[in-house]
């Protein structure tokens, strides 16, 4: 009898013992999916400037409100806490979490980098999105990146954006010879070979540059944010289309060591959020560029102009050069520019049917549209 009490009491203490510890097991999952985790993300914009700079105000609020307040980013804009074009060596070295940018800006540290922002005559908007997350684009980012302990999303796309703003009429490749333009990434190479000066100065300095003559032109994103800036009363001549920006593609960056420490769940929260600025901005611009350009126009008198067939052509034969060219300095430029240049010419061909076709039925005069 005394055997069969002591196995009894045996038995009771490891059922109780079991259940503590799965008790003990629950309490562990909550209490880590209670811990609060607090983010800086810095811009390479002006605070809630629109479109660029309230994407990432947008994104902060989404996560905050998926996550019950256990992911909390809080948006600083140029130069509140890092300069514009400093962004990525902060969230690099994780002085902060997260930052906003546009990778065209790192060119310096990583050739390839422009390619994942644009290309002149390259990818659009809905093909870039294509590319990178069917087409290998986003591995091939995160690879460029990964030594830089940086993990990029996509965060964000304008859609074809204006030529710029000039002080002199564009009528012939000379025209661009001597010319000082703002205009960054693989644009400004091509601007370079053809002769010109280019600049890369962040946004909130561009205004100055034009109205003191330090750029002979500009280019910034759009209507939509040209207008913000004013460029329109320090820019005679509005030139389109954005032959050196198709697809601008702009990015959210994650230190690597701090995204590794949320949870699962947040990080779902992260990619979701990201993913849904990068549509909902373009579909921002696509609404609110029509809307700028017709008070450009009809309100200011702005006046809108095409580049001459003859500029297009010389600026498509530049670029074509200075790419290959770049895709041999580099091992990883190169298969970037490969299966870029490849997505392109399927897109193309698939489009020439479809987008473009459309396009063409859908107009009703080929002279319809604003400009010369």
């Amino acid at each position: 009898m005394k055997k069969i009490l002591a196995a009894t009491l045996s038995i009771g203490m490891a059922l109780l013992a079991a259940c503590g510890g799965e008790r003990a097991g629950e309490q562990t999952d909550t209490v880590a999916e209670a811990k609060t985790f607090t983010w800086k993300l810095v811009t390479s914009w002006p605070k809630n400037y629109p479109g660029l700079g309230t994407g990432p105000e947008k994104f902060a609020d989404m996560v905050e409100a998926m996550s019950d307040g256990r992911l909390k980013v809080r948006v600083y804009g140029a130069g509140e806490m890092v300069p514009a074009l400093e962004v990525f060596d902060a969230v690099s070295q994780g002085t902060v979490e997260m930052g906003h940018g546009s990778a065209y800006y790192w060119k310096g540290k990583i050739p390839a980098a422009p390619f994942f922002t644009t290309v002149p005559f390259g990818l659009n908007a809905q093909e870039m999105n294509a590319w990178l997350n069917y087409g290998g684009g986003l591995e091939l980012w995160r690879e460029a990146y990964e030594p830089f302990n940086l993990i990029p999303f996509p965060g964000g796309n304008t859609g074809v954006q204006m030529a710029g703003w000039f002080n002199k009429k564009i009528e012939t490749m000379e025209d661009i010879e001597g010319l000082s333009v703002r205009i960054p990434g693989l644009g400004g190479e091509i601007i370079t070979r053809a002769g010109g000066q280019s600049v890369t100065i962040p946004g909130g300095e561009i205004y100055t540059a034009m109205q003191t003559n330090l750029v002979d032109a500009t280019e910034w994103v759009s209507p939509y944010n040209d207008q913000a800036l004013g460029l329109h009363q320090v820019g005679d001549y509005y030139y389109y289309p954005g032959w050196h920006e198709p697809g601008p593609t702009l990015e959210f960056i994650v230190n690597e060591a701090a995204y590794n420490r949320l949870p699962d769940d947040l990080k779902a929260m992260v990619r979701v959020a990201a993913q849904a600025i990068n549509q909902d901005m373009l579909n921002e611009y696509t609404a609110r560029n029509m809307t700028a350009m017709e008070e450009l126009v009809e309100k200011h008198g702005v006046d809108v102009r095409p580049l001459p067939d003859e500029v297009i052509a010389g600026l498509r034969d530049v670029t074509e050069q200075v790419l290959a060219e770049l895709a041999e300095k580099d091992p990883l430029t190169k298969r970037v520019y490969e299966s870029q240049m490849a997505f392109k010419e399927k897109a193309m061909a698939y489009h020439a049917i479809t987008e473009e076709a459309f396009y063409d039925a859908r107009r009703p005069e080929p002279e319809s549209g604003y400009g010369e």
